[in-house]
């Protein structure tokens, strides 16, 4: 008799898997670390491919560069910017692990390290195409001729490198002929001879900032003579002047993006000069520069390609506003944030002339009502986001307007307007919508954000900072609907409790949480937030006194990825500062008015923050730590901001004229 046996086949079935297909599937995990990290852990198969699949790399401390170098073998984008100590040493590590594999590195936060560290880089990664050393308040010329023998490089960022001088900028210029993006912006000691050296050697340079540079209209021939050019920000260079404008005699064909902002000493004469055959010229910004006039509208008149102009902070006469309305095409964005005179009749005139607008900010005007609105909403039908921040004398029946007429919309900010629950009933039919800022509205309920909640799902961003009315129902409600929620506010709003927070630990890609000064939240809240949302990285619990050392035990536990946070005025003590610190990637804390503190726990934790670069404590502590300890501290890249502020009692009852760096309590 013949017996059938079954054979068992123990094959994994992921062995059938190419290498392509696994790589494949690792690219749709890119925006989710945790999700990569599991799928390294689950063989030692997959354990090796992702290591070869990996370009990209941001670790945590310097102190393991050398080991994930050789984790990761092909890195060719490294991200050194939560590293605040880098030496040459280990520059000298990451050019022999790398080599000519990597293709961009960035040093924009980190200190300490020379030209001897960068030669040694640039001769090693000779296929190097990007370098932002911004910040490098340190560097000098050797360091930008260190620079200079990269010779593929493309794209360099120096902002802030205020030791470099023409000098350097001249090797640079010599060295890096394949240049097309170069960042100058507060590199003080550069004049227009540096200037006018970058223009003569990189013939291929598309993008320069030279934003608060010592320069005059000596360098603008130069400049305008590059073929390519296409992205120029001559922010705050006070040294140009409409004389010197006058007399070029240059144009720029190629010019599409210009930033003049902050230039106080030119007026329509001599940005026509400036721009005179920049026929493709698409963006531009005059924030807190000339008045904009008729003159200066009528300059601008035959730019068919502009589509986006910011007038921020201006003084706008109502013939200017009227000649822009009667510009032959239409713009897509417009800024008047901040600006004196601009009413109802001009602004309502303007937007019938520029229908196809799609963003539009208004903050602070506050000069207009009910017309504006309608005109905006019946003239611009694809407006996708706006910005009215302070319009306080718009009358809550206009913002009906959004959601019967501009359903596209996107972003709205609202703060410190006159909108009520029918107003964000309507808003709710703008089911796009992914930002929404209702900060210090008066007269919103939860009935009003239940419509929200109900509607708009695609919601990530949420302001409800000094919104009274909001209680743990409106928040509910939210958080049910909107489960993508990303950045919430809800400081100051005294009717918030722990049921909030529980709420809101169902939104699992929260990353920015505000809930400073909400008296009636505790650890049991926050210990929820610390579970269900993994992914926090910004916390302000200031002023959240019932929060304590528990709450700070879960984040500890649950909250890796936290980067900044908040703790004044809490009753945290010792104990759970020192537990804070095991989060690796925790950079940013302010710790002031804590009664449970003593300089020895303070001491530990610091000592324990390997990561950490920014500190803001009391004044009183500076004498009780030593001053070889706080050396070592700030050796390590962190900086120490001290504050001689007094303890304060009472919440703030006048919190509606408190907002958004109008308040002059320090943060």
């Amino acid at each position: 008799m013949r017996t059938n046996k079954k054979t068992t086949c123990n094959c994994n079935p992921f062995d059938f898997l190419t290498e392509e297909i696994i790589f494949t599937i690792l690219d749709y995990l890119n925006d989710d670390p945790l999700a990569k990290k599991s799928f390294s852990l689950t063989c030692k198969a997959f354990h090796s491919i992702e290591s070869h699949h990996r370009k990209t790399l941001k670790p945590l401390r310097a102190e393991i560069l050398s080991r994930t170098l050789h984790r990761y073998p092909h890195i060719e984008h490294l991200d050194l910017t939560v590293c605040p100590r880098i030496e040459d040493s280990m520059l000298n590590v990451v050019s022999l692990a790398c080599k000519d594999a990597l293709c961009s590195i960035n040093l924009s936060r980190s200190r300490f390290f020379t030209n001897i560290g960068l030669s040694s880089l640039v001769s090693s990664c000779f296929n190097l195409v990007e370098i932002d050393l911004s910040n490098g308040v340190e560097l000098n010329d050797l360091a930008a001729a260190a620079i200079a023998e990269a010779k593929n490089l493309e794209k360099l960022w120096l902002a802030r490198c205020k030791l470099i001088t023409d000098l350097g900028i001249g090797c640079v210029a010599v060295g890096c002929r394949k240049l097309r993006l170069i960042c100058l912006k507060w590199c003080l000691k550069i004049s227009d001879l540096g200037v006018q050296l970058l223009a003569l050697k990189c013939k291929g340079i598309r993008s320069l900032d030279l934003s608060y540079l010592q320069i005059t209209e000596k360098c603008l021939p130069s400049i305008l003579q590059l073929q390519h050019l296409e992205d120029l920000v001559l922010e705050g260079c006070l040294g140009i002047n409409d004389d010197g404008l006058s007399t070029l005699q240059q144009s720029c064909k190629s010019l599409k993006t210009l930033n003049m902002s902050n230039c106080h000493n030119h007026s329509q004469v001599g940005l026509s000069s400036l721009i005179n055959g920049a026929e493709n010229l698409r963006e531009l910004t005059l924030a807190y520069g000339p008045s904009v006039t008729a003159d200066l509208a009528k300059c601008l008149h035959n730019f068919s390609g502009l589509h986006s102009v910011k007038f921020d902070g201006c003084l706008v006469k109502c013939s200017g506003i009227r000649a822009i309305g009667n510009w032959p095409n239409s713009l897509k964005e417009l800024s008047f944030s901040k600006c004196s005179g601009v009413a109802d009749d001009s602004l309502s005139f303007l937007v019938q002339g520029h229908k196809e607008l799609r963003k539009l900010d208004i903050t602070c005007c506050r000069m207009i009502m009910y017309d504006s609105v309608d005109s905006i909403t019946s003239s611009c039908r694809s407006l996708n986001s706006l910005r009215m921040e302070s319009c306080s004398l718009v009358p809550k029946e206009a913002f009906v307007l959004f959601g019967q007429r501009c359903q596209l919309m996107e972003e709205l900010d609202v703060t410190d307007t006159k909108i009520d629950d029918e107003g964000l009933k309507s808003i709710s039919r703008c089911t796009k919508l992914s930002s929404l800022k209702l900060g210090i509205c008066m007269n919103i309920t939860d009935n009003g954000l239940k419509h929200i909640g109900s509607r708009c799902s695609k919601l990530k961003e949420l302001d409800l900072y000094r919104s009274l009315g909001i209680t743990d129902e409106g928040i509910a409600a939210v958080t049910f609907g909107c489960p993508d929620l990303e950045v919430i506010n809800i400081a100051y709003n005294d009717k918030v409790t722990d049921a909030s927070l529980i709420s809101l630990s169902r939104c699992s890609r929260l990353r920015v949480l505000e809930i400073r000064g909400c008296p009636h939240v505790s650890s049991k809240g926050l210990s929820a937030i610390a579970v269900g949302c993994r992914q926090l990285m910004v916390l302000d619990i200031k002023k959240c006194f019932n929060i304590n050392d528990n709450a700070m035990l879960s984040l500890a536990q649950f909250s890796q990825n936290l980067k900044q946070i908040n703790l004044s005025y809490c009753s945290v003590t010792d104990v759970g500062l020192l537990a804070l610190a095991s989060v690796n990637r925790l950079q940013n804390i302010t710790v002031l008015h804590l009664g449970g503190l003593t300089p020895n726990g303070l001491a530990a934790a610091l000592l324990a923050c390997r990561g950490i670069t920014k500190v803001k404590l009391h004044a009183s502590f500076k004498p009780l730590i030593p001053k070889s300890l706080l050396g070592y501290i700030e050796a390590h890249g962190c900086v120490f901001h001290w504050r001689d502020k007094a303890f304060q009692v009472e919440m703030d009852t006048k919190g509606w004229k408190l907002h958004f760096g109008k308040s002059a309590e320090a943060p």
